[in-house]
């Protein structure tokens, strides 16, 4: 009986691992990507009713138009205000569009105690490819010259 049971629990095992088959984006030469940042004003009503209902918590959004594609990155909750977003990549390979950002921290903390949303969103070509989203370097704010 031992014997039957292992062999069905071995059989289900193996099924399952055979059928879950992981996608997997490889890193190849990229290409840059044209975007333009979209002013809050101008996003569609649809995507900034979503980015509302998400904006407590780190999100990423892809939204696509018959004439262009969006992508949102928003970072969640901040304890203060001050907050900027930098795109350090927007490039395409033949797996994927890859939208690499990093927050960057307040210079000082004079608006602590002031909750603030830091988003951003851009506008670009419509893309057949996945989007990737990927964080940039982490930054406090501290550095010389930011």
């Amino acid at each position: 009986m031992k014997k039957a049971v292992c062999l069905l629990v071995a059989l289900v095992l193996a099924a399952v691992l055979s059928g879950c088959g992981l996608i997997r984006i490889e890193e190849e030469e990229r290409k840059p990507v044209d975007y333009t940042v979209v002013e809050r004003q101008d996003i569609p009503a649809a995507l900034d009713e979503i980015m509302n209902e998400k904006k407590e918590k780190e999100f990423q959004l892809s939204y696509q138009t018959g004439e262009a594609l969006y992508l949102a990155k928003g970072y969640g909750r901040q304890m203060s205000g001050g907050y900027s977003i930098q795109v350090e990549e927007l490039g395409v390979s033949s797996n994927g569009l890859f939208f690499v950002t990093r927050l960057i921290g307040p210079k000082d903390l004079n608006e602590a105690g002031v909750p603030s949303y830091p988003c951003i969103v851009i506008k670009t070509e419509p893309q057949k490819k996945p989007v990737v989203f990927r964080e940039g370097k982490a930054d406090s704010g501290s550095e010389k010259g930011e």
